[in-house]
C-alpha cells in the first residue's frame, strides 16, 4: 500500500530533530522544522560529546548509582551533582529512577538503549551516504578507562552481557590499553582496565545538522523556520497547530516533539506528562596537543570523554542532574577542565581553548528516548539524555514507522 502523503512540523532543529525531519522527508512526507534558534544546532547538540558511543548504552540509573547516593546528595562526587528539587515532578521523577535501579532494570535499560543505538548507526549511515552529508565523520574506536579494580569488574560484567546481544568489545589491561593508544602511556600506572570498541564513531552534531538543513531543502520536500519558537501547541481543531510565541498558527497533519526539554512543557499543556528533567553537561573545544589521542576516550572515574574532531579536541563532561540552568559555571567549567589535563595532560592545548559550552541534554528515568504518540496528532520524540546524537537517526526511524504505520 502507498504510503499517504501528509503535511508534518517537526519542533526542534538539534540533531534528534534534523535526523527526523530528513527521515521523514525521504518518506514522502512534506516536513517543516521549526525552531526558536538562528539556525539548526545551536541548543543542546552544539558542543556536546560528539561520540557515537553505540555499545555504551549503560543506563545512568543502576545498583551502582544508589549505592552513591548518599554521596550524590551530600556533593561529594566532584563530577555529578544533584540539584533536587521538592516539587512533584521531580518527585515522581525520582522515584521512576530508584525503581530502574534494580539490576534487571539496569539491564534490560541497557540493552534497549544498545539495540536503539544499533538501528541508529544503520540509519545514520544511510542518512550520511543518501545525501551526502559533511558532518566530520570518522570511525577511531573508542577507549573505556577504569581506574580502580571494582570499577573495571563491574565493565567486565556488563561487556559479557552486551557481547551476548551483539556487542563487539574487548577488555584490556593498561599495557594492552597503551599499545592501543599510545597516547594514554602518561596514565598508564592510573588504569585498572579498559574497554575497547574499534568500530565506535565520532561526528560533529552541529554541522549534521547544517548539513541535514541543506539536504532537507534539496529534496524539495521539506523546508526550515527559525528564529520562531512554539509557545503551545492546539489540538482542538481537526489538525493539529502551533501557535508561535508571535501568535501565528501553523497547522500540520502531524507534529512531532524533538524539542528537548521544552518538549515537556508543550506536552503538559496538553495533558501529557513527559518524565523528564535536565542534565547539565559541559564542553570545550581546543586545538589538538603534543600528545592527542586518536582513538576516543572516556575517562569514567571522571566522567570526561575526549573526541577528535579533525585538527580540533572535543572534551566533555561533569553531570548536574536536575539544573535548569543554561549559564556556564567558570567554577564547573575549571573542574572540568582540571579533570581533562589530570586525564591526559597534553591531549588538547589546554591554553588555547577556543569555545566552551553547557547544555542540558533531557533525562528519563529509565535513560531511554521517548517515541510515542501524546495527543491528537502530536508525537513525541525526546529524552534522548546524554546519547541523543548517538540515538538521533534510530529514533528517527522510529517515530516515522509511527506516522507510516498509521495508513
Amino acid at each position: 500500500m502507498a504510503r499517504r502523503q501528509r503535511d508534518l512540523l517537526v519542533v526542534g532543529a538539534g540533531v534528534v530533530g534534523m535526523a527526523s525531519a530528513l527521515t521523514l522527508a525521504e518518506r514522502g512526507h512534506r516536513v517543516t522544522v521549526i525552531d526558536a534558534g538562528e539556525e539548526p544546532g545551536r541548543g543542546t547538540s552544539f558542543a556536546n560529546g560528539a561520540q557515537l558511543s553505540y555499545a555504551y548504552t549503560d543506563a545512568l540509573a543502576s545498583p551502582a548509582t544508589l549505592t552513591q547516593m548518599p554521596r550524590l546528595l551530600l556533593a561529594l562526587d566532584p563530577a555529578f551533582r544533584l540539584h533536587p528539587r521538592f516539587d512533584p515532578d521531580f518527585l515522581r521523577w525520582g522515584l521512576a529512577f530508584l525503581r530502574n535501579t534494580s539490576a534487571a532494570r539496569f539491564r534490560r535499560n541497557t540493552l534497549d538503549g544498545m539495540a536503539l543505538a544499533f538501528e541508529s548507526r544503520r540509519a545514520l549511515h544511510g542518512l550520511a551516504k543518501r545525501h551526502s552529508l559533511d558532518f566530520g565523520h570518522a570511525v577511531p574506536g573508542k577507549m573505556i578507562i577504569y581506574r580502580s579494580a571494582k570499577s573495571f569488574a563491574a565493565a567486565e560484567r556488563i561487556t559479557a552481557l552486551k557481547a551476548a546481544h551483539g556487542a563487539s568489545q574487548r577488555l584490556f589491561d593498561a599495557d594492552k590499553a597503551v599499545a592501543i593508544e599510545p597516547m594514554l602511556a602518561s596514565i598508564r600506572s592510573a588504569i585498572a582496565g579498559a574497554v575497547y570498541t574499534d568500530s565506535e564513531e565520532v561526528g560533529d552534531p552541529y554541522r549534521f545538522c547544517a548539513s541535514a538543513a541543506a539536504a532537507l531543502t534539496k529534496t524539495g520536500r521539506g523546508k526550515m523556520l527559525l528564529r520562531t519558537g512554539v509557545a503551545r501547541i492546539d489540538i482542538a481543531g481537526p489538525r493539529p497547530a502551533a501557535i508561535t510565541d508571535r501568535g501565528h498558527r501553523i497547522e500540520a497533519d502531524r507534529i512531532v516533539l524533538c524539542a528537548g526539554l521544552r518538549s515537556s512543557a508543550l506536552a503538559w499543556q496538553l495533558g501529557a506528562r513527559l518524565p523528564i528533567i535536565p542534565m547539565k553537561g559541559y564542553s570545550i573545544t581546543a586545538p589538538l596537543g603534543p600528545a592527542a589521542p586518536t582513538v576516543s576516550v572516556t575517562d569514567a572515574a571522571n566522567r570526561v570523554v575526549f573526541a577528535r574532531l579533525g585538527g580540533r579536541m572535543r572534551i566533555a563532561g561533569l553531570a548536574e542532574l536536575g539544573c535548569r540552568d543554561t549559564r556556564i559555571d567558570p567554577r564547573r567549567l575549571a573542574a572540568l577542565i582540571g579533570s581533562a589535563r589530570a586525564a591526559l595532560p597534553e591531549a588538547a592545548d589546554y591554553d588555547a581553548i577556543e569555545a566552551n559550552w553547557a547544555g542540558l541534554r533531557p533525562m528519563t528515568p529509565d535513560s531511554l528516548p521517548i517515541t510515542r504518540p501524546i495527543a491528537h496528532g502530536v508525537i513525541a520524540n525526546t529524552g534522548h539524555g546524554a546519547l541523543g546524537w548517538t540515538y538521533a537517526a534510530g529514533s528517527a526511524e522510529r517515530v516515522a514507522a509511527i506516522v507510516d504505520g498509521e495508513d
